[in-house]
């Protein structure tokens, strides 16, 4: 019950984000039901990796959004031209800076990926989907880095 109750208030935070962030200054509230946010498919290369946009459009501008990752889902070693923050509403997120040391953030967890030269790899655990929110002034963009050559 708690962890229910944790998430609500985790949803309810972030909503309530982007609705103030839709229009700094407006004059009218604005309102999404999750039932009429339409997911679509972030990018054929990674499938199953589902995006929806609450505010702005990721292709193009700044934005926020929900972000799905499917269970056991790993990225390749990358960066992101713009900073993107990330809340974990749920699932298990991981995040391993330059490939190394996992960082596992559960629900109601945060995270800052600088843009630029952040190399990073994002996945999910195994045993769920992860649900997250993200923000960027920019727009989404995964840039593959090649992973170091291992020592001789």
């Amino acid at each position: 019950m708690r962890s229910k109750c944790a998430l609500a208030f985790a949803v309810s935070f972030v909503l309530a984000a982007a609705v103030l962030g839709q229009a700094p200054g407006g004059s009218a509230p604005v309102f999404k039901p999750s039932a009429d946010l339409k997911w679509m498919e972030l990018n054929p290369a990674f499938p199953g990796i589902m995006i929806v946009d609450v505010w702005g459009d990721h292709a193009k501008s700044g934005y926020g959004a929900f972000l799905k990752f499917p269970p056991g889902f790993l990225s390749p070693l990358h960066t992101h031209t713009s900073d993107i923050k990330i809340v974990v509403i749920s699932g298990t997120y991981t995040q391993a800076p330059d490939g190394k040391s996992t960082a596992r953030l559960g629900p109601g967890s945060y995270a800052f990926q600088p843009g630029g030269s952040y190399k990073h790899v994002s996945g999910c655990d195994k045993a769920s989907e992860c649900l997250l929110f993200i923000e960027s002034p920019g727009p989404f963009d995964l840039l593959p880095v090649e992973a170091p050559a291992a020592a001789k």
